[in-house]
């Protein structure tokens, strides 16, 4: 599975969780660290990506041009970079399931 984290998370989480989500990238380290939402959007497209945000213009533009990609939200607030490693970590079970089901576009987690 390939998650893609947005700007609003910490790209450390990509080497914290390698061993659980090795196919993980953060938006920095791909040249997208100043890209607008759209160009993020259109990348985790292409490539085949699942966003993980704190950022609820992914839910609009779901909503707007539909899916995929798909969008983990995380609804946490302002957190450490360990709070959303073990809440990634915890609910790998359901993100994996979220992930093959091809009727969700939209995962909250919180």
């Amino acid at each position: 599975m390939k998650l893609l984290f947005d700007h609003n998370i910490s790209p450390r989480l990509v080497e914290r969780l390698k061993d659980v989500y090795p196919n993980a990238s953060h938006v920095s380290l791909l040249g997208l660290d100043q890209a607008a939402d759209n160009a993020i959007w259109k990348y985790a497209r292409t490539n085949g990506y699942t966003i993980v945000t704190k950022d609820s213009d992914f839910n609009d533009l779901n909503i707007l041009y539909g899916f995929p990609p798909k969008v983990i939200w995380l609804q946490i607030g302002n957190c450490k970079t360990v709070e959303i490693e073990n809440l990634l970590k915890i609910h790998y079970d359901s993100i994996n399931q979220f992930i093959a089901d091809s009727e969700l576009c939209i995962l909250t987690l919180g």
